[in-house]
């Protein structure tokens, strides 16, 4: 049987502005996931590799519709979901997301994970991820 990250080979975000993305996603995908960043392919792409294979990629498109900017209540894309090792995984990195320009949501908003521990962070572009740390039992 495949498995979904087996058949998911990458994930293209397109960002307003990536200079003001990368330091937010570079923290979060790069430094407390475990993505490789790789080195960019062009100056508009910022490209994160996970082990298994797997890639987000970071986009500054010249074909963005210019002022448009990301809405997760739009038809597309809601959110992005990390799987975390941990309960304390996710205090550590609720702790620090402020500092590396993430903001808090509020954790009612979709629940669909059962049995852990879910946090929501947007980014200064309105980027949602959901932080999903399995509990024992």
């Amino acid at each position: 049987m495949i498995t979904l990250d087996e058949v998911l080979h990458h994930l293209t975000l397109w960002v307003p502005d990536l200079e003001r993305a990368a330091p937010s996603w570079t923290w979060l995908v790069g430094d407390k996931l475990g993505c490789a960043v790789e080195t960019r392919p062009a100056d508009h792409i910022l490209l994160f590799r996970h082990p298994s294979g797997f890639a987000l990629v970071l986009e500054q498109s010249p074909d963005m519709v210019p002022g448009m900017l990301h809405s997760r209540l739009r038809p597309g894309l809601n959110h992005v979901a990390f799987t975390l090792s941990s309960p304390d995984e996710l205090l550590e990195i609720l702790g620090e997301a402020g500092d590396h320009g993430w903001s808090p949501l509020p954790v009612d908003r979709h629940p669909m994970a059962t049995s852990a521990e879910v946090a929501y962070l947007e980014d200064r572009d309105g980027f949602e991820v959901e932080l999903v740390a399995l509990t024992p039992g």
